[in-house]
């Protein structure tokens, strides 16, 4: 997810999180919603005053500014220390932030350990999307040392939180005994889940799956 996406996504999620525990009028929701007009310099002068006083939503949502270069001194340093900051109290869409800065170089270099670091804390946190981050960095061995183990441990994190692309994943380690005992059954559940969830491929791997399960069932018949 870039961070134009992560943005986005806080600004659509923030309004609802905020009315469950503020007034409608709460300094933050008058924020977001001058963001969402367009009135930017009205939104930053907002975010900032409320970053200052260390809100994590206005210091993501400031540092997303940064990013996307729509302060008149955008900086990716400052969008770092905005997104430490507030990962540092537990608000899971800045670390998610801050493994994508590491990933993609955007702080100078690409840091794929540190990458790795920000989204196992989000993955811990419960971030399916940092899970899946996770399980691929040691499914590939890329940022993570290759353990197939670790990647099952992940994906099953993610398929169990609904992502389609981790429940299609986990299906083939089952199937084919990476990192997992081999099981077709549990295969077929994941794939299946995968299906069901629009995943285009996972119906013809239920097939080929129902079809193995037959087999070795008419072999242990025969035995």
């Amino acid at each position: 997810m870039n961070a134009h996406a992560l943005l986005m996504a806080a600004l659509l999620a923030l309004p609802l999180l905020c009315s469950a525990a503020a007034p409608p009028a709460a300094p933050v929701d008058r924020a977001i919603a001058a963001y969402a007009e367009g009135r930017l310099p009205e939104a930053a002068r907002a975010f900032q005053q409320l970053a200052a006083q260390g809100n994590a939503l206005a210091r993501y949502n400031l540092a997303m500014m940064h990013l996307r270069d729509e302060l008149p001194r955008s900086s990716v340093q400052a969008a770092r220390l905005l997104l430490e900051r507030a990962a540092g109290q537990g608000f899971v869409r800045a670390e998610l932030a801050l493994g994508e800065l590491h990933e993609q170089g955007r702080l100078g270099r690409v840091d794929l350990a540190q990458a790795q670091r920000w989204f196992m804390r989000a993955a811990e946190h419960g971030s399916v999307d940092g899970q899946v981050a996770v399980g691929t960095a040691f499914f590939l061995g890329r940022g993570a040392p290759k353990d197939m183990a670790q990647a099952a441990r992940w994906f099953r994190e993610a398929a169990t939180g609904g992502d389609v692309g981790a429940q299609y994943l986990l299906a083939s380690l089952y199937e084919h005994g990476d990192g997992v005992p081999r099981d077709l059954r549990l295969a077929r559940y994941w794939y299946d889940m995968a299906a069901r969830n629009g995943d285009e491929a996972a119906p013809f791997k239920l097939k080929e799956i129902d079809v193995r399960i037959e087999s070795d069932r008419q072999l242990q018949d025969g035995a």
